[in-house]
Order: structure tokens, then C-alpha cells, then sequence
């Protein structure tokens, strides 16, 4: 594995489902603390790996919040974005598509303008200066209700920055039925964003069916829960609807109790055209370099079968046809010089 290791560290990836928040390091988290101090998130990085273990789904956004919390003017948004991309530039993370949550910041006071004008200055800075390439999801924040869907709909509609390309739904599924976002979604694929709710994580398969049919998704967030159903299964093999599949994230939250019992190949072995992806990486102790590694083990995979997981990512992406072609391109030559 050391030899895969080292292929997967260098490999140019894209990586689909990881979320901004999510994705502060505890580098960050503790600075952002330190500048709070009102805030019950611990200032001290060693502390944070204590404070980021989860009960269960429940108590990981709970915890998720309480960081949220911590981002509270537009400086503190910049800061997040920009160093999520140096994060994921160490990590040869050559495009991703960032999932964020305007609601939680424009609740807490910063305004809307200053939110997308923050982030956008960001992801020019992140290109231009680290390689990466960041594109938006706006993501509706399930667990506060439809007031949270007609604000998120809005900024995206209204105020749409350059990087938006997909509108999304995330937070609690149980008691968050996927239906009742339906004219949200809606208004967002009218002004041509793609739909990329999650499903299936912690509810059943009748989650991510109403996911297709109600929100017209595109790819599903998660769907660990897909394998319940054959019917299912085929259908999303057969339409090329990607899984946005995130391991470790699933046994942090319980949605799966061990890695061993992970439907991955179940899902491969049916066909569907699956993407490995981080989640919200620091918090679960992993990264996208560490995920694909998982990937690898539980699907037998040497590193031309870790390359295809890469390319599978590419082609499930909103990138446009010349970067999608340029990015398999680098993965196919960084293959053919590691001589896999």
C-alpha cells in the first residue's frame, strides 16, 4: 500500500462533495475560536480531535453549527475559502466543487453581497495563485426549514456568482422530507444550476427516489442506502446518475457501522458510476488522499484502477468539455509515467 500511497498522493484528482465549513482545518477551527471566545469550539487543535468525535448524526450537526458559528464576517468567510484551497492543492486537488451554505453565514449577520463577494475573491486568489479550481453548490441547510430554502434559492437566482454551478440540500434527512423542496429546486434548475441534493444517508431508498423525481438530482449526495434497492440500482447505472460516495464520513456519522460493511462494491458491482469524496474532511480525521487509499482497499484497486475512480470524478463533474478533457488527459499521463 506504501507504493499506492505514494501514487494516490500525487495523482491530479477532483473531488465532488466536501463541504466548506467542513472543511476548516483545526488549524483554522482554533483560530477562528481564539477570535471568538465566546464560542464553546475549542481553541487548542489538539483539543478539537476530542471534540470532533460523534455519537451520532445528531450530535455531528450539532458540532457541525457550533463551527459554523465561528465564521462571522466576511474576513473570517475569505480566510475559510482561501485556505481550503491550499489545503486541497497539497493535496494535487485540481478542481472541486465546494458545497456551501449561505444561509448559515447571512443569518448570523453577514450580508449577502459581502458572503458571494468574499468566496469569489477567494476562488480567483486560489487559482491564480495555488492551481486549484473551485466551483460553488449552494446548499439549503435542511434542518432550518423552508425560510432556509427561499434565502438560499435567492442568493443563488438573484445574486449568482461566477463559480455557482449547482444548487443542493443537506443537514438532517430523517423529519426533512426531500418533497417539500421541490419549488426551490425548481427556480434553481430554471436558472440553469444543476441539482445535486443529498439522499439516502441516514433514511432509506425512497429518500433518494424522491431526490430524482421531486428535485430532478442530477447526482446524489451519499445514497449509501441505494444497495436496499435493485431497482434503484439499475436505474441509477443505467441514467449515469453518479454517487457521491464518502466513506470514512458514513462510519464518523453511523450511517454505516463499519468500513468492512460499506455497500461501495455493491454499488460498483452494479454499475453505477460512483465518485470518492471527503465530506468534511478535518472533522472526520481523513482527506481526499486518505479516501481514495479506503477506496482502494475495499475495492481491490491497483493504482489503474485508483486512476479510473479519478477520471469517474472527472466525468461526473460540472466542468466543461475542454476541462474535463484536460483533466483526464493529466491523470492519464501522471499514470503512464508512473508506469501503471
Amino acid at each position: 500500500m506504501t507504493d499506492l500511497t505514494t501514487f494516490i498522493a500525487g495523482l491530479p484528482k477532483a473531488e465532488l462533495h466536501v463541504h466548506h465549513v467542513g472543511s476548516a482545518s483545526p488549524r483554522i477551527v482554533a483560530e477562528l475560536a481564539a477570535r471568538h471566545p465566546d464560542s464553546k469550539v475549542p481553541a487548542d487543535p489538539e483539543a478539537l480531535a476530542d471534540y470532533f468525535v460523534f455519537r451520532d448524526f445528531a450530535h455531528f450537526i450539532e458540532v457541525y453549527l457550533s463551527v459554523v458559528d465561528l465564521i462571522r464576517d466576511a474576513d473570517d468567510v475569505r480566510l475559510l475559502t482561501y485556505e481550503i484551497a491550499r489545503d486541497m492543492a497539497r493535496q494535487n486537488i485540481r478542481y472541486a466543487e465546494l458545497t456551501v451554505t449561505p444561509y448559515s453565514s447571512t443569518r448570523r449577520g453577514i450580508p449577502d453581497v459581502a458572503f458571494v463577494e468574499a468566496i469569489e475573491d477567494a476562488r480567483k486568489a486560489a487559482e491564480a495563485e495555488l492551481g486549484t479550481v473551485l466551483r460553488w453548490c449552494f446548499d439549503i441547510p435542511g434542518e432550518a426549514g423552508l425560510n432556509s430554502a427561499e434565502e438560499t434559492a435567492r442568493i443563488a437566482c438573484d445574486l449568482g456568482p461566477a463559480g455557482l454551478v449547482s444548487f443542493g440540500l443537506g443537514g438532517p434527512e430523517i423529519g426533512v422530507p426531500r418533497p417539500q423542496f421541490k419549488p426551490y429546486f425548481d427556480r434553481a434548475i430554471a436558472a440553469g444550476l444543476h441539482s445535486v441534493p443529498h439522499a439516502g444517508e441516514t433514511t432509506g431508498p425512497e429518500t433518494i427516489w424522491d431526490a430524482l423525481t421531486e428535485l430532478r438530482a442530477e447526482r446524489i449526495g451519499h445514497g449509501t442506502s441505494a444497495t436496499r434497492d435493485p431497482k434503484l440500482l439499475a436505474h441509477l447505472a443505467e441514467h449515469r446518475i453518479p454517487l457521491e460516495v464518502c466513506p470514512t464520513s458514513n462510519i464518523a456519522t453511523r450511517a454505516v457501522a463499519t468500513l468492512d460493511e460499506h455497500p461501495l462494491r455493491e454499488m460498483v458491482e452494479a454499475g453505477v458510476l460512483v465518485t470518492i469524496n471527503s465530506d468534511d474532511p478535518p472533522m472526520f480525521g481523513t482527506d481526499l488522499n486518505t479516501e481514495y487509499a479506503v477506496a482502494a482497499r475495499l475495492l481491490d484497486l491497483d493504482a489503474a484502477g485508483v486512476a479510473a475512480l479519478a477520471k469517474n470524478a472527472v466525468e461526473a463533474s460540472f466542468l466543461d468539455p475542454a476541462g474535463k478533457a484536460r483533466l483526464s488527459a493529466e491523470i492519464d499521463a501522471y499514470t503512464a509515467a508512473a508506469g501503471r
